[in-house]
């Protein structure tokens, strides 16, 4: 009977025991099926009462789902992108992108999880190593002290301390069994301490992807919100308006396209640019010296149109400053202004210098030739004087790392850049940029006579401005 009754309460004490862990433990435990619902609730609730080997293990699990959902989201938007362009189709594709961005923001949260587990896990076996390293630390200085004060004491006193000479020669063995153990620790310590310096680098590195992890969710989020208001957007108009929307949006892609692709004219190079391209040094330019990429490439097509309407030449005097025309070999005075080697004012000093650092040759390098009144010289695509160029060459080269060449599109952008910053072009005053053009041109503000350059720069960035806006809408 006795037998009966305590198989009986062992029975419902195992039944109780089960009811209780239905009650509180995950799905998981029991190997539940759905396990888009269980990962659903270890994200929202955590670890809970798993153990921390089973939760691990099921955050890789919910890792790989998530993996294969968005895989397959994936493939679905790539079909519907085929199918023809309908606003029930946008709005499919739209709802397929919050599930997958969902999907995404889901896996980052188990990546975190896990992170944090194994930032932890390092954070411990930290602390257990130093505790080591503390130990060991402790035990060599006991032997190091039983070795000193045993090596102090006079031969003779050693020797007639013990009883027996055996027991004397016990103790040489002792001490020396301390030697061997005390090297011994002090090769632990120096394990325990490159296994420290080891632990400490992993740690900061799962730090590094934790705090990286937790950005990205940040920026998830946004897109998810962003994602959701357009799909709000679309909800609420017709398929008509849709469709017209495509229609404008094609021909703005036509447009950018047609920008992109446009070449854009420069004097002093063998090879036109594209404006795309043109405008990404404009860019590159805009983050170093802060000027708008509009108004450089309007200086630079404004100094072009010149450069083409004038003509081009060579230096073929370099004592007098005449040149020849490239063109038609006719002899040309004043194509660059001469004067003693070293001299502030004078061009072709400086023009034989950057010549000669760049291995040209002096006599076959195209400079512009002069206008109806004053000196040519003019270089490269930002027609810089050798003076002017001089003045910046050095600031170019620590930016770019090497000597810099007038004729080169990247330095000609930059030296312009850095030129019209120097002169207020990145001022916020409404007339900042038109002044700076002023100075590029006449190195004055005051002469009324060339208000038309610095009028027209602006008018020709206008036009560039809304280029480069259709361009920036349709990457």
């Amino acid at each position: 009977m006795k037998k009966n009754k305590l198989l009986k309460t062992i029975h419902y004490a195992l039944l109780a025991i089960v009811f209780i862990s239905a009650l509180f433990l995950p799905k998981f435990v029991f190997g539940e099926e759905d396990l888009t619902e269980i990962c659903q609730e270890i994200i929202d609730k955590g670890q809970q009462n798993l153990s921390k080997e089973n939760y691990q293990a099921l955050l890789k699990k919910c890792q790989a789902l998530y993996e294969e959902e968005i895989a397959e989201i994936q493939e679905d938007l790539s079909k519907t992108g085929a199918e023809k362009k309908t606003l029930e189709n946008k709005i499919y594709t739209l709802n397929k992108q919050i599930k997958n961005l969902n999907y995404q923001i889901y896996q980052s949260n188990l990546i975190v999880k896990d992170l944090g587990i194994q930032v932890e896990d390092t954070g411990t076996s930290i602390e257990k190593t130093s505790f080591k390293i503390e130990d060991s630390k402790e035990k060599l200085s006991n032997i190091l002290r039983t070795i000193y004060e045993e090596d102090q004491k006079p031969i003779i006193e050693v020797l007639f301390s013990e009883d027996e000479l055996s027991d004397f020669f016990d103790n040489l063995i002792a001490l020396e069994l301390l030697d061997s153990k005390s090297k011994e620790f002090l090769q632990n310590i120096k394990t325990l301490k490159l296994n420290l310096e080891q632990q400490k680098q992993s740690l900061d590195e799962e730090k590094d992807d934790l705090e990286h992890m937790v950005k990205i969710q940040t920026l998830q989020s946004k897109d998810s919100a962003e994602t959701k208001k357009e799909q709000e957007y679309y909800l609420k108009i017709t398929d008509a308006q849709y469709q017209k929307q495509l229609q404008e949006q094609q021909e703005v892609e036509a447009k950018a396209a047609e920008i992109r692709t446009r070449l854009f004219e420069l004097i002093g190079i063998s090879k036109a640019p594209t404006f795309g391209e043109a405008y990404e040094l404009a860019k590159y330019v805009e983050g170093i010296t802060g000027v708008r990429p509009a108004f450089l490439l309007a200086i630079l097509t404004q100094e072009s149109n010149i450069g083409k309407n004038v003509g081009q030449c060579y230096l073929s005097n370099a004592n007098t400053g005449q040149g020849v025309s490239i063109k038609t070999g006719q002899k040309i005075n004043k194509v660059m202004r001469p004067g003693p080697p070293h001299s502030i004012t004078k061009d072709v000093p400086h023009f034989m210098e950057i010549i000669a650092a760049l291995g040209r040759d002096l006599f076959a390098t195209p400079v512009s030739c002069p206008m109806s009144i004053g000196w040519g010289g003019a270089m490269g695509p930002a027609q810089f004087m050798p003076t002017t160029w001089a003045r910046y060459k050095d600031r170019i080269s620590a930016i770019t790392g090497k000597p810099s060449d007038p004729w080169n599109i990247r330095d000609a952008f930059l030296a312009s850049g850095l030129y019209l910053s120097d002169y207020g072009a990145k001022s916020k005053e409404k007339n900042g940029e038109w002044k700076a053009a002023m100075i590029y041109f006449s190195g004055s503000t005051t002469n009324s006579a060339f208000y038309w350059y610095a009028d027209n720069v602006l008018k020709i960035a206008t036009g560039f401005e809304n280029d480069i806006k259709i361009l920036e809408q349709n990457p």
